[in-house]
């Protein structure tokens, strides 16, 4: 049992062992060996990992990507399809709804969908989604949106 653990802290102390000060000795072709072998391993071991993150990152940035862009794509056409349904009407209630309207379409147009790096994106993010929900509120209807693998969309 004793030469097991021996081998096994020659395997895992390696690196401590390279240089020989007052006192120790040189590793054996064997330690050295392994040592060696400790290291290359480590080294392959952290460019593949390095390489399949790189590549995990991608696919997971890809899909948030895809489910936000599509989450204001669903608030940009139901804002454009319920201005068209306003625009005709004129009472002080409507008014208030086309305000709150305008403004939604405003937040969304000034939303920055080319730059992943924006500080502020996941609070624009939230004031689209409160404004909205205020919105729906002052129309009186109430949307379902859904992402799923099928696609997105907003059901009444």
């Amino acid at each position: 049992m004793a030469g097991s653990q021996d081998m096994f802290d020659a395997i895992v102390m390696a690196d401590e062992r390279w240089v020989a000060g007052p006192g120790q000795r040189l590793p054996s072709g064997a330690e050295a060996a392994r040592a060696w072998f400790h290291g290359e391993g480590y080294q392959e071991g952290y460019e593949e990992g390095n390489s399949l993150g790189i590549i995990e990152g991608r696919q997971y940035g890809t899909l948030h990507g895809a489910k936000i862009g599509s989450e204001i794509g669903c608030y940009q056409g139901f804002a454009f399809a319920w201005r068209c349904l306003l625009h005709s009407c004129t009472t002080e209630k409507d008014s208030k709804k086309m305000k709150a309207l305008e403004s939604l379409i405003g937040m969304i147009e000034k939303f920055p969908y080319d730059d992943p790096t924006y500080d502020k994106l996941h609070e624009d993010l939230d004031k689209i989604r409160g404004k909205f929900k205020q919105l729906c509120s002052l129309l009186n209807v109430q949307p379902d949106f859904k992402i799923s693998a099928e696609g997105s969309g907003l059901s009444f």
